[in-house]
């Protein structure tokens, strides 16, 4: 057996008891835990849950689960949260919106180690993907928010992201006279706390990204090529798939960053560092992170919360360093990556 054989059967084996309890995890939480939100969505026939006459049997079984776009959320809301999602008024000076740091035409981040707020302040962390955001069982890198509704008020009240508050925000909403119309048409009420957020949810909730490899999930053959099954392969049998399943291909778990070997920085730890632990303050949530999408990873780059790495195989790299233990060699570092970039949407809004 050449090392490359040997490296893959003898990590598999050790990830394949984690990876199963976190694939029941996955299931629990599909079942359970989805948000009230989500629980709203209804899903195409041809999706998930096993129900799917056209998924062929040996698919059923993925541990990454087939998504498509929501077909029940209401037009109207979903239009007028659009409009709220990039609307600078949110902000306490005017000049950011919710797509300042969440760019629907790349990826739905910022491309910035660290997003820029009210008053070119600087953020604390690197901002994250909005996209298929309500497939997650928790917001935020540490999970603080349940939900989107819980989710939304955070950027608009943070100091250092839009600054403001909502007598203030409902103020300039309310000065607004079509906007006004808009909202007695919907909500049958002018502007308030309650409706902006479920507004501006439910376009969030619509901001789902079917890809190529949901499509071979559901039986097409030919939407993925052989170098993209290869490395689909190697991304189970290392073990990625532990934390990487799901609708979400994450998102549905915790996890430390750096469950095997601790986690190395050139420079001093600062707060955002600690992640789940600044919320709970348990020591055992130190350096717990929600565990970050996979889907369109490949254009949102700098990865993970403090921006470490500048490049998808650098941060393939690190994940075996640090998740699994191990080197990679280079060439299942591309074969991953040319798997990942499978998982990009094909219709980004």
């Amino acid at each position: 057996m050449d090392a490359r054989g040997y490296i893959r059967s003898s990590t598999s084996w050790a990830f394949a008891a984690i990876g199963a309890i976190a694939i029941m995890i996955s299931a629990i939480y599909v079942v359970y835990f989805r948000s009230p939100l989500q629980k709203s969505v209804a899903i195409d026939s041809s999706s998930i849950y096993g129900a799917d006459e056209n998924l062929s049997l040996e698919r059923r079984n993925e541990p990454i689960l087939p998504i498509q776009k929501p077909i029940n959320l209401d037009k109207e809301k979903i239009e007028l949260g659009r409009a709220l999602f990039h609307d600078t008024r949110l902000s306490k000076d005017d000049t950011v919106s919710c797509a300042s740091c969440h760019d629907l035409d790349n990826g739905g981040d910022d491309g910035l180690k660290r997003s820029i707020g009210v008053e070119n302040k600087e953020g604390e962390i690197n901002a994250p993907t909005v996209y298929n955001s309500s497939l997650f069982f928790r917001q935020f890198w540490d999970g603080r928010a349940q939900n989107l509704h819980d989710q939304i008020p955070g950027p608009i009240e943070n100091p250092i992201e839009m600054g403001s508050d909502w007598k203030e925000v409902l103020a300039k909403l309310n000065a607004d006279g079509d906007l006004v119309k808009s909202f007695m048409k919907i909500y049958k009420s002018p502007p308030n706390k309650d409706n902006v957020i479920d507004a501006l949810a439910s376009f969030e909730a619509s901001l789902i990204t079917p890809s190529r490899f949901d499509r071979w999930l559901l039986g097409e053959d030919s939407a993925l090529s052989e170098a993209e099954l290869d490395g689909y392969r190697l991304f189970v049998q290392y073990g990625c798939i532990a934390c990487h399943q799901g609708e979400g291909v994450g998102g549905n778990l915790f996890q430390r960053f750096g469950v095997i070997r601790a986690y190395e920085k050139n420079s001093p730890f600062e707060k955002a560092d600690f992640g789940r632990f600044n919320v709970t303050g348990r020591e055992e949530d130190r350096f717990v992170f929600k565990v970050p999408t996979l889907r369109n990873i490949e254009l949102t780059a700098p990865y993970f919360h403090d921006a470490s790495s500048e490049t998808l195989k650098e941060a393939i790299n690190k994940m075996g360093i640090y998740q699994l233990g191990i080197s990679l060699p280079p060439e299942d570092l591309e074969s991953i990556r040319q798997f990942l970039r499978a998982l990009t949407g094909e219709e980004l809004q």
